[in-house]
């Protein structure tokens, strides 16, 4: 046997082994009952994918909120319209502080990114903010 073929045939028997132990049957013919304390799936309900940022409501239309831990900032350009950008100034790496007048602003230069698409709208920063996924469901936003 090839050292390959060893490593598959206790890879196997090991899986084998861990099924008959879960299989509700104990050594003696008898009968074990399995129970869980997981609610059935009828009952839950899915979470939202991702890391909850907070609420809509908390997001200004034309406006936006930089949520500084996650390094990220949402606005609403329109009413019922998020996005997402990462807070990170593509400038020299200093973190936006604040969304006002449709503009996500820096702080140590003065660059200035338009809320609705992250594009610059007044430099130094050349480059866009980075686009970021959220999803937006029961008045929560997430970052994905």
């Amino acid at each position: 046997m090839t050292q390959g073929s060893t490593r598959r045939t206790v890879l196997a028997t090991g899986a084998a082994a861990l099924v008959a132990g879960c299989s509700g049957t104990d050594t003696d013919g008898g009968s074990s009952t399995a129970t869980s304390s997981a609610p059935a799936a009828a009952d839950r309900q899915a979470a939202p994918a991702g890391e909850e940022l907070g609420r809509t409501a908390d997001i200004p239309v034309g406006g936006g909120k930089v949520f500084t831990a996650q390094k990220v900032v949402v606005t609403q350009p329109k009413a019922g319209e998020f996005k997402a950008f990462s807070a990170v100034c593509t400038h020299q790496g200093c973190t936006v502080n604040r969304v006002a007048d449709g503009a996500i602003e820096c702080p140590c230069h003065g660059s200035a990114f338009r809320a609705e698409d992250g594009t610059v709208s007044r430099g130094p920063a050349q480059q866009p903010l980075e686009t970021k996924r959220i999803t937006v469901s029961g008045g929560t936003v997430h970052l994905i």
